[in-house]
């Protein structure tokens, strides 16, 4: 399919026209944040788990951790991972959203399939790697998005990497719900870190640099522009 001729009606202008000057006040209230003991726990259980330690360690990226990785890697590659999609179903009443201006964020959803991209990471002090990724992926009790180790389809063959995906038991978890939905959410989300306009913009535009099209993110950021307007 040809890409080059796909324009985007998501622009940085609808991003500028939502964005607000947010101050960070903290988890809300009755949401309980994760420990530093929480934290050890997880990264002993997820690295015990490991189901290739004497191979390099993937680590399996659906959305912001495309463009904002946050700990090292030595290269990456796409990977399709099969039996799980990309789903707006993440209430945020904080970093893209705020008690005023609510939001959403990706997570992974069971059915379906999902492109995205695998990085490969040092395979030294991948302990403390894991601690500064844990404390990105998951702030409060219970835990928003579980690490799992998962399949990952490459064209060098599968390889089994860690995974995020959404726990449906926590209550921040939105369900499945329509784009016409998630679009009114995100052309008013706005937290200290950003808008949820723009988390969508730099999610899609980073997958189609990789020649990744995501044809619901693609509706998606048509719904989000006509929400906004410009006029």
């Amino acid at each position: 399919m040809d890409t080059s001729r796909r324009v985007l009606s998501l622009t940085a202008d609808h991003v500028a026209r939502v964005h607000k000057d947010i101050k960070d006040t903290g988890q809300p209230p009755g949401l309980m944040p994760q420990t530093d003991a929480d934290y050890a726990e997880w990264v002993a259980r997820v690295l015990a788990s490991h189901p290739a330690p004497d191979r390099p360690t993937q680590l399996f990226a659906y959305g912001s951790l495309i463009w904002r990785p946050e700990i090292e890697h030595k290269r990456e590659q796409g990977g399709v991972l099969r039996g799980w999609r990309r789903s707006f179903c993440l209430r945020q009443w904080r970093f893209r959203g705020s008690p005023e201006y609510p939001g959403l964020m990706m997570s992974l959803q069971s059915g379906g399939q999902c492109q995205g991209v695998l990085f490969e990471l040092p395979e030294t002090d991948l302990e403390a790697q894991f601690h500064r990724l844990f404390r990105r992926e998951f702030t409060i009790k219970p835990i928003t998005n579980i690490p799992t180790w998962l399949e990952v389809e490459t064209d060098d063959g599968p390889v089994q990497a860690l995974v995020f995906v959404m726990n449906t038991d926590s209550p921040q978890y939105a369900g499945d719900l329509p784009p016409e939905e998630v679009a009114e959410v995100l052309a008013q989300a706005c937290g200290h870190l950003g808008t949820g306009a723009d988390y969508l913009l730099n999610t899609v535009t980073q997958l189609e640099a990789r020649g990744m099209h995501d044809e619901g993110l693609w509706r998606l950021q048509e719904l989000v522009a006509e929400r906004i307007g410009l006029d």
